[in-house]
């Protein structure tokens, strides 16, 4: 076996950060205010705020077809075309499967941005705290292992996270969506308000309708490069105000203001150097994209924020005498416990009587119907399932569909263009997911990509439980709908394919016991207390509520927790 070709990397840093998203982005920014030189990568290109979002100004008449994805844009997008997510608008921003492959035995929809800032360009911003319940589950209902922390431990946390990233919505007063640090809500259409008031009047069990919580600006807070939501809804293109939060325009300069961050392209992570004689992470290993050169870097703290899959990909690489099976895998449990949410099911109706109203700009946000179901009363509880979901949705007037129509021209078509059509409301459930062990990602490393390194497989499904409560997730929108009085009820239903929703949780668990889990409760590697990992692998358990604001609080609590263990480790 020949020896590894590696050039080690002059400098020693006090901690690398693996991946720029919504996580590296945080833990880059906490890493360098506390002081510590940090090296962040990202495997994919620079991308600088407002400077590289290509489309962000352009209207549907600056592209061929409005924008829309054609047979021409397919090839190396066939997998992420399935999700519905891209166009002309953003294509750039979606790695290309035939430049990045990965295998299914089982249907899943891998969604990656490769390129700094990752995902957190992309991402829906829909930002909910988990609660007490959601920490619980597990251990009450019996599924996955028990989670090592409670909201107690992660509560300051979100508390700082929504008032850096900002938070727009409404405090509800609901123990199982507790309240935050929001800023002023976006307001609900006449039609979202009709169907709040309707939900109040017909059902008894406490469900109700709210605006989504969302990281945009809003109200007079002030937040450093970024200025208030401007509702030009063109969010996944980059935003030039900063309106939304991303890694671009929020925690990577913030990292930047503080002169300790040195931040790296164009590299590729493939290994977490193991030294036997500590027992700690000695530093990372790097392919240059471009170049294919392999560096080493060292540092005394590695933190591991490439991504759910990505980011244990990196560890089951990480091979050592110590770890023939991957870095931190003494459970057994890397790759395992694969989650994501369950959707595309729900429920759309006609509405009449709100002819005379519109509704002025392009509001980035829907309304959102917290969890109902399995609350732990009578009211709520059901015997078909265990866990609960949640709705997203919105209301408006049909689109300016009838401009485009072809048989449509002269006076007949200037009456249509400025005539808006029908209300339309519709809404789509978001299911909890169980961390199943046998739903999985593994290395194949008989197809390798093109730096050489192996390609991921996945085997993962949606259970009975999920089968049972996609049946209800469907059956309460189109009786909510009903009982609000809206016509031409349709339900709704697709294949539900993991992946798909872009939550990917649980492939590197956090638990309490090192035989069953790979991370503790500080986000530390069990073994090697020098690496932590605090993107989606990390997730114990899946609840129903959009994961990153947990992701970016548990970022914030270890990126301090390493900062001071640095401190206090340097001192002695």
């Amino acid at each position: 076996m020949t020896e590894e070709k590696i050039t080690k990397h002059p400098t020693t840093y006090d901690a690398i950060v693996i991946g720029t998203g919504i996580s590296g982005g945080w833990a880059a920014k906490e890493l360098c205010e506390n002081g510590l030189k940090t090296l962040v990568l990202d495997r994919g290109r620079m991308v600088k705020h407002i400077e590289d979002y290509p489309t962000m100004h352009l209207d549907p008449w600056d592209l061929k077809h409005r924008g829309k994805f054609t047979d021409g844009d397919i090839k190396g997008h066939t997998k992420n075309r399935r999700s519905g997510f891209i166009n002309q608008y953003s294509k750039h921003w979606f790695a290309n499967y035939e430049e990045h492959p990965y295998n299914e035995s089982k249907k899943f929809d891998w969604i990656r941005g490769y390129h700094v800032g990752g995902r957190s360009i992309m991402w829906g911003k829909q930002s909910y705290r988990w609660s007490e319940m959601d920490f619980e589950a597990n251990k009450k209902d019996g599924h996955g292992v028990d989670w090592p922390i409670r909201y107690k431990d992660i509560e300051p946390w979100y508390d700082k996270v929504e008032k850096f990233i900002g938070v727009s919505g409404q405090n509800l007063g609901l123990s199982h969506l507790p309240d935050g640090k929001l800023s002023d809500p976006m307001e609900l259409n006449c039609v979202e308000l009709d169907l709040q008031e309707k939900l109040k009047d017909e059902f008894d069990d406490d469900r109700l309708l709210t605006i989504g919580r969302v990281a945009h600006l809003t109200g007079n807070a002030m937040h450093e490069g970024r200025s208030n939501c401007q509702f030009r809804a063109r969010c996944v293109r980059g935003c030039p105000f900063g309106g939304y939060f991303s890694s671009n325009s929020s925690t990577l300069p913030a990292a930047e203001r503080t002169g300790n961050m040195h931040l790296r392209p164009d590299s590729i992570a493939y290994e977490i150097a193991y030294d036997e004689k500590t027992g700690l992470a000695s530093g990372v290993k790097v392919i240059d994209a471009n170049t294919k050169e392999k560096i080493f870097f060292k540092a005394a703290i590695i933190f591991n924020c490439a991504s759910a899959i990505a980011s244990t990909s990196i560890l089951m690489q990480s091979k050592s005498k110590r770890f023939p099976n991957g870095m931190g895998n003494d459970s057994g449990e890397l790759g395992h416990n694969l989650m994501d949410h369950h959707y595309g099911i729900g429920a759309s109706a006609e509405v009449e009587g709100f002819d005379d109203k519109y509704y002025k700009g392009r509001r980035p946000n829907g309304f959102y119907i917290p969890r109902f179901k399995n609350l732990g009363n009578d009211k709520t509880n059901t015997k078909n399932y265990v866990r609960g979901f949640g709705y997203q949705g919105g209301a408006s007037r049909t689109n300016w569909q009838h401009a485009v129509a072809e048989l449509s021209f002269g006076k007949a078509l200037k009456d249509k263009a400025l005539k808006p059509g029908p209300w339309r409301i519709g809404m789509g459930g978001f299911g909890e997911c169980l961390p199943y062990h046998e739903n999985k990602m593994i290395l194949d490393n008989n197809k390798l990509d093109a730096w050489g390194l192996p390609t991921i497989t996945f085997d993962a499904e949606i259970k009975e439980n999920e089968r049972n409560m996609r049946k209800d997730m469907k059956a309460q929108a189109v009786s909510m709908l009903k009982a609000a009085g809206y016509k031409n009820v349709r339900a709704h239903e697709r294949e539900p394919i993991l992946g798909a929703c872009i939550h990917e949780m649980g492939t590197a668990r956090m638990g309490k016991d090192p035989k069953t889990s790979v991370l503790n409760k500080h986000n530390q590697i069990h073994a090697v207390p020098n690496v932590y990992m605090t993107d989606g692998a990390c997730m114990t358990s899946s609840a129903c509520q959009n994961p990153s604001l947990t992701y970016m609080a548990l970022t914030a609590r270890a990126a301090n927790h390493a900062a001071t263990e640095f401190k206090k480790n340097k001192n002695t």
